[in-house]
């Protein structure tokens, strides 16, 4: 028998003949965009979480409450973008509620104990953290540290640098930085204009130019990255150091809006922002990651929070709440592919049958 007439009867054994129905290929499209990492999950997720609110907390959507609740939740996003830069590096930053607190007393400390102007503060404060931002990427690229001992060091480092500037007392923020912190420009909280643009301007970085692009490459593999010329370790030092000045950013943001913040008011950050990172489609492997996706689930996360104040939930309560809804969305990050997977295998087997 010749090569041509095994030919016709070829297409049965080769996967690529099974057809599968415009509609079955439609929905399993469907299901990998809605429920696997992406941001349309968190997006619907948020869209209904504002739809049910008001039903379950009358008034909750009112002004007073929306404008309370901007301010936080663009604190937080801002934090989980620095978040998720580290994440996309295949690392996870404890360094958080260190660097945020860092921030936050140098932009109200040094003005208050050390004289300074309270601009020239908070640039110190961005610069600070940003430096420490860079010494975790030293820490992890160069020598080659885990990324969880070398920020959980780190933020140890920190706190103890927050004590000694703050000599062991919360100071109040200057009168200009709380001004514009509660201050609003034609209705708009600015602490959200100033996390919009910074998210913006973050997420078209990460995502259209060529630093963005070496970002991802390095975080899905630094073998590969580095065959093709991409100085690894310089890229994942800059995310750090990028991440660093995001905290900071927050940290300022946040001093200001408080008027008086807590030495530890770092702490209620770190799941939070780990919680966005995940809710956003970032994957915890690398490479894969979304700022404004992240961004988006920072509103969730904040919004969530006020509503179960709202029906009288406390604080430990909110936290489980948290929890639950991260290994929610891990277990279907990991189901929902399998599941697709398993049933597109059950319909070719059945189609093979058939045949």
């Amino acid at each position: 028998m010749t090569i041509a007439d095994r030919s016709p009867r070829a297409p049965e054994t080769s996967t690529t003949s099974v057809q599968v129905p415009p509609s079955a290929r439609t929905a399993d499209a469907v299901w990998r965009r809605a429920l696997s990492g992406s941001w349309v999950p968190i997006t619907l997720a948020t869209i209904a979480l504002f739809a049910v609110s008001p039903v379950i907390a009358p008034g909750s959507l009112d002004a007073a409450p929306l404008l309370s609740m901007l301010p936080f939740a663009s604190v937080l996003a801002i934090a989980a973008a620095g978040q998720t830069l580290v994440v996309q590096q295949r690392g996870l930053d404890l360094s958080v509620p260190g660097m945020i607190a860092l921030g936050a007393v140098l932009a109200t400390a040094l003005p208050q104990q050390y004289g300074w102007n309270p601009w020239a503060a908070a640039a110190a404060a961005l610069l600070g953290t940003t430096v420490f931002g860079l010494l975790n990427g030293v820490v992890v690229a160069r020598l080659r540290i885990t990324p969880l001992v070398a920020t959980l060091g780190m933020n140890a480092v920190l706190l103890g640098t927050v004590f000694a500037v703050a000599n062991g007392t919360p100071s109040g923020a200057a009168d200009e930085l709380n001004r514009f912190a509660l201050a609003r420009t034609l209705g708009v909280p600015n602490t959200l204009l100033i996390a919009v643009v910074a998210i913006t301007l973050a997420a078209v970085v990460a995502h259209r130019s060529v630093v963005g692009h070496r970002l991802s490459a390095v975080g899905v593999s630094e073998a590969a990255a580095s065959v093709v010329g991409i100085r690894v370790g310089a890229y994942q030092v800059t995310a750090y150091a990028l991440a660093g000045l995001c905290y900071g950013a927050a940290g300022v943001l946040l001093a200001g809006y408080t008027k008086t913040p807590a030495l530890f008011l770092g702490d209620q950050y770190l799941l939070p922002t780990v919680a966005a990172v995940v809710l956003g489609g970032t994957a915890l492997t690398g490479g894969i990651a979304s700022i404004a996706a992240s961004a988006v689930a920072a509103l969730f996360l904040t919004q969530l929070g006020q509503l179960l104040r709202s029906v009288g939930w406390p604080d430990a309560l909110q936290l489980i709440a948290q929890a639950i809804v991260l290994i929610v969305v891990v277990l279907l990050r990991e189901l929902v592919p399998l599941l697709v997977r398993r049933r597109a295998t059950r319909r070719l087997a059945a189609q093979a049958v058939s045949r």
